[in-house]
């Protein structure tokens, strides 16, 4: 089911290493203020910033790649925000309108005549000595891997509670069906619709030991247990890592939140938009 969505602030994130980023939110909200839409405008890496504005506001307008997705919806998460992109960056996948239609895009998403996309999000706790240090929310992946040094890392992976096996490798992606066309794809992992509400398992370079993609159903829960003589680290949609010591565990799970979506396109989008970017990279 479909959650319902009324239009009233919009958030604008222009990105701060894109030149051309700061200009084109201007015109976005020189746009919604003809049309009588209240806006703001924020850096998409003010992560405060745009916490501080949430109240209120109904749809945030990211202006970047998919990094600056993934990053409005951790920040946003739990607070039933829709997301819509303009994609200024190279892949895309996630966004909805280009430099080219933008205003097309919007005019139709301010008439109402859009979809709400849901996707699943993730939840990863960081345990030290059995005390939860950390939480933190993702759309694409839960990385552990190694740290600077090109050794691998032995991680002790549970599922449900239960022993599953011991990764020897450079890590281990925990990925939602909007991340298995990210990392997890680059490590052989399949591709799942964004419908889907699983849960992957893919090892990165695994050495000696099981090297196939597991999906889990949502309710899972994994637990990684961190064994090496050197630093390993936490990441997290990749954009930002937390240091990991020998005996430190990750717990990931489904998160009670999702990412909203405002759609324009047809249902069946995914798969035109994956071949497209696929050729791209050729």
């Amino acid at each position: 089911m479909e959650e319902s969505f009324c239009l009233k602030a919009i958030g604008i994130l222009h990105h701060p290493r894109i030149p051309d980023s700061p200009r084109v939110a201007e015109e976005i909200q020189d746009f919604l203020r003809e049309r009588g839409v209240e806006s703001w405008l924020c850096s998409a890496w003010d992560e405060p910033g745009i916490k501080a504005r949430l109240s209120g506001t109904s749809m945030l307008i990211t202006l970047g790649g998919d990094g600056t997705i993934l990053r409005a919806a951790r920040v946003s998460a739990g607070h039933n925000v829709l997301i819509l992109g303009l994609n200024m960056g190279k892949l895309g996948f996630l966004a909805e309108m280009t430099l080219h239609n933008w205003r097309e895009v919007l005019s139709s998403v301010l008439e109402g005549n859009y979809w709400v996309e849901e996707r699943m999000m993730l939840q990863a706790s960081f345990l030290r000595q059995g005390k939860n240090k950390a939480s933190y929310h993702a759309l694409n992946d839960v990385v552990v891997s190694r740290g600077t040094l090109a050794r691998i890392v032995h991680l002790s992976t549970y599922i449900d509670g239960y022993y599953f096996t011991t990764y020897h490798a450079d890590g281990l992606i925990v990925s939602t069906p909007t991340g298995s066309t990210a990392y997890a794809l680059a490590a052989g992992g399949p591709i799942l619709p964004p419908q889907l509400r699983n849960i992957l398992i893919i090892p990165i370079a695994p050495h000696l030991c099981l090297d196939k993609a597991v999906v889990l159903s949502e309710g899972s829960w994994v637990r990684i247990a961190v064994s090496t003589d050197h630093r390993a680290i936490l990441t997290v949609d990749g954009q930002f890592e937390v240091n990991l010591r020998d005996g430190d565990e990750v717990e990931v799970r489904a998160s009670p939140y999702a990412a909203y979506f405002a759609r324009v396109r047809d249902r069946s989008y995914f798969y035109q938009t994956l071949l497209e970017r696929l050729r791209e990279s050729y």
